[in-house]
Formats: C-alpha cells, structure tokens, sequence
C-alpha cells in the first residue's frame, strides 16, 4: 500500500467546451481536501484534431501519459467528419483500459428520479467486441462488422467485476448478454462468467439476455448491484441506468488497465452551455473521487463525497438538478465553494459514503493460454452475386458445377438464413451469399467432420475464380478440441 501522505503526479487535460470550467472546479475541491496530487498538463480533444493530429493527442503529451499512468480528463470534443478517431477508444485500446466502471446510483429527492433506493454498478469490457471498430464494405449491399471476443478479454473484465463486488461489499453481480442468439461470441463471455462465478461463491451471480436486462435496469433498477457485459450492451445500458438515476451528469466513469488509469465524466463537452459558467461539475469530481480510491486515496474520496452529498441535500444546486428542493441556485465556482464549505461533514438524510480504506486499485490475473487441437472440415466463402433473379438455386447449380473433385457444397445462406439447398421463394435475397463448402466425404450425421486441407480451400477458390465467381471473404470451418468453431446457418 502506497504511503497516503506521498504526493502522486498525475495527467491533467482541461477538453473542450465546458471541459475547463468543470475541471477548475474539481482541481480546486482536490485542493481544498488536500488530496496529495501533482499534476502535468497536457491539450487534447478539438484543437489537437483541427491542428492536423487526427489521434487528437500529441506524442509528447502521449508520453507524458504513459509516464504518470494516470489521467484525469474532461470531456473533449471530436470534429465530425475528416476520419477523426475517438481519443477515448484509442487511450482505452491503447494502454489496455480493459475495464469501464460506471457507478449509478439515485439520491432522490433531491435529483428527480422514479427510484429512491438505486445503487448500482456498471462495469463494462472496454476493448473488444464490435467497438474493434473492423468494417468492410463487401457488396453493392452489405457492409459487415466484426464482432471480436477473447477468452483472456473476458475473464480480465469478468474478474474485475467480481473483485470489485468483493472489496465494495457487493452482493451480487449480473452477467448480461445476447448468447440466444450470438452463441459463439456472447456465448463465451457467459460461460466464462459461469467459470469464475464458482470462485466466488460468497457472490451471488445470475445472467439475463441483453434486451430483458436493460428494460430491468429501467424498470426495476435496485434488483441490481454489479452489472458486467460487453462493450455495446455496456455503453448502452450505463447510460440508460445514468438517466433513470436522474442526471446523465452525476455519473463519473474510470477506465481501468493493470497499470493504468483514465477518470472522466460521462457526459460530453456541452460546447451549447460553454463559458456561462452554468455546468455541473458533479460528474467529473465523481470520476476524481474515483481515481483517489485507485490511488489508495480513499479517506480524501470519502470526504470530498459526503461534502458533495451534503452541498446537495442543504439544496445547494446547480441549473439542471434545480427543483423544489432547491434553497439556491448556484454556477459551477460557487458549487465547489460550497463542497469545499462542507469538507469534514457528511449527510444525515442522505446515506453516508462509506469506503474501504484498505484498497488501492484492483488487480486481475488471467489463466495461461491453453493450446487447443485444431482441425480444419471446411470454409465458408463469401461470394458477391446478383445474377438476373437474385434465385439461389441459380448461384446453388453454378458452385456445384464449379467445385472441385474433392470439395461439396454443402448450403448457402443469405444474410444468415439458408436459401440453398430447399430454400423458401418469400426470403429476400442480398448480393451477398455465404457458401458453405466441405469435404466430399461429409456424410450428415455419420462423416460430418471429414477434414479439408489448405490446399484443398486453394484449389476450390482458384476453380471459383476460373468460373466467374467472385469470393469476396473466407473463413476457415474449424474444431476445436472437437468442438465447432462455427455458427450454423439458420435452417441449416
């Protein structure tokens, strides 16, 4: 455990729109609490992108964050247009931010909610899946997407989650996927959950599908207490239980790596309120107090937060959060005056904030890589074909016709579902066919994993080419430890 008392350099970057007038806020409530901090300041976001950076970071200023390994940041703006990357999504891929913890809970009456016991976590995989941000254009008509899931990334974010529910005396924790019907990827973020649940059986764990789970989250938020998915479904649903909560802008975000740190709010620079010194500043101070407890800082997060619950229950309040409890309607300065007022206080209708001082940061350890048998049984290839009737049996008749000796056609699906062999004339058709090939051995039910070799693919794409076929895409049919590496088409 780090000494409390030795000051720790950390990142600073100020954003844009009402990014400066939130972090003056927050730097100086840090200062106030005597937060053992020192700080390195470095510009990203609009100007950084406009000046032709289109990282929208420079790379000193990237090597300033890597020293520190801590980043505190305001929210920024990104440029529409002209290929700009997200700085957030390239910091969290690049320095391994695999985990994004979003804590949501209600304070109500004080900020309008429709729950008044709502305390929940999201934590998020912040790495992986459709956010890889891998796409093609394939066909006239389809473009695709690729969906990227890892073991090792699962159980890193998978086991965060549970080790957080255990040092913040959490209860349960909530697995939420769509493996119904994405049953390859989904599916192994589940059953790696189900694999570490077993280590922690003094946690309640449970799963529910993506769509039930966040209309719960809506519905019935306190029936959750650790929430852990992928990265869609997580951005998705941290912002619906942000909002059912009551303000998008109360809600502070870590990104978390091994050894790295990104503390944000989750809300974005507001560049229409900016300079009218206007903003709550609630959202990123939550996100410093954050960072504190990763430092080990927690007696300072503790504090600052209940000063912050009491500035809110004595009806100190900024514009948005104004209601009938409201004794008087503050800016963003005279907010964090009125925390700094408060340091050393804590609510009494409101419940205390209450941490364990004993943490300093979270660590996950991932089990080795385990090499699998692989064999290869076939290869879907991807063909781009509209014909003069979009009929698959047309496109069916010229493979089989093109295949070679030792290689079959097994079907062919379009957009997922199987049109070939004994096809129905209703499903619509795209210029894009999956087209299924195995070896000439593949007896169903009895020879089904016949296998293929590589030269077997070469000499069945080089007779589709000879024949005016156009393979856009293949991928390989394996096993693995017999086990199918692959999704079936629907009907097949």
């Amino acid at each position: 455990m780090t000494d409390k008392n030795t000051k720790r350099r950390i990142t600073v970057a100020h954003g844009d729109g009402i990014g400066p007038e939130i972090m003056k806020a927050t730097l100086k409530i840090l200062e106030a609490a005597k937060a053992p901090l020192e700080y390195d300041e470095i510009q990203v976001g609009e100007k950084v992108y406009l000046s032709g950076i289109t990282s929208g970071i420079s790379p000193d200023d990237w090597e300033t964050l890597r020293k520190n390994k801590i980043f505190l940041k305001a929210p920024i703006t990104t440029p529409q247009g002209g290929g700009y990357k997200s700085l957030n999504v390239t910091i969290r891929k690049s320095l391994g931010l695999f985990a994004n913890v979003r804590p949501c809970m209600t304070l109500t009456p004080y900020i309008q909610s429709h729950f008044d016991d709502m305390d929940l976590v999201i934590v998020r995989e912040n790495e992986e899946d459709l956010y890889a941000g891998i796409e093609h254009q394939q066909t006239g008509e389809v473009v695709q997407c690729l969906k990227l899931v890892s073991r090792p990334g699962c159980e890193k974010i998978i086991r965060y989650a549970f080790e957080y529910a255990r040092v913040n005396n959490r209860k349960k924790v909530t697995c939420m996927t769509k493996d119904n019907i994405m049953k390859h990827t989904d599916g192994l973020f589940h059953s790696v959950f189900n694999e570490i649940a077993a280590e922690y059986p003094e946690i309640k764990n449970e799963h529910y599908i993506i769509d039930i789970g966040a209309a719960r989250i809506a519905d019935r938020p306190n029936a959750f207490d650790v929430i852990v998915t992928l990265n869609l479904y997580g951005d998705i649903v941290s912002d619906i239980a942000a909002e059912v909560a009551g303000s998008v802008g109360f809600s502070g975000s870590a990104n978390i790596g091994q050894d790295f740190g990104m503390f944000e709010a989750i809300h974005g620079s507001a560049p229409d309120i900016s300079g009218m010194g206007i903003a709550n500043p609630t959202g990123l101070l939550n996100g410093a107090c954050m960072m504190l407890v990763h430092l080990g800082m927690s007696d300072k997060a503790e504090m600052i937060q209940n000063a912050l619950l009491t500035a809110i229950e004595d009806g100190i309040h900024t514009g948005d959060i104004a209601n009938e409890t409201t004794t008087k309607k503050v800016g963003t300065q005279e907010f964090a005056d009125a925390v700094i007022e408060r340091l050393g206080k804590k609510p009494t209708k409101l419940t205390p904030v209450s941490l364990n001082h004993d943490v300093e940061g979270i660590k996950v350890n991932i089990t080795p890589y385990k090499a699998q048998k692989k064999d290869l049984v076939g290869v879907d290839a991807f063909v781009d074909w509209v014909g003069t009737d979009r009929n698959p049996d047309t496109i069916g008749k010229m493979l089989e016709d093109a295949c070679p000796a030792n290689m079959k056609l097994k079907m062919i699906t379009n957009r997922g579902v199987k049109v070939y062999p004994n096809g129905i004339p209703e499903t619509f058709c795209t210029d894009h066919w999956r087209c299924r090939f195995v070896s000439k051995d593949f007896v169903k039910g009895e020879n089904e994993n016949a296998p293929v070799a590589h030269e077997d693919i070469i000499a069945l794409l080089t007779d589709l080419n000879t024949n005016g076929i156009e393979v856009i895409k293949t991928e390989n049919l394996y096993l693995f430890d017999g086990k199918r590496g692959y999704s079936l088409g629907q009907g097949e």
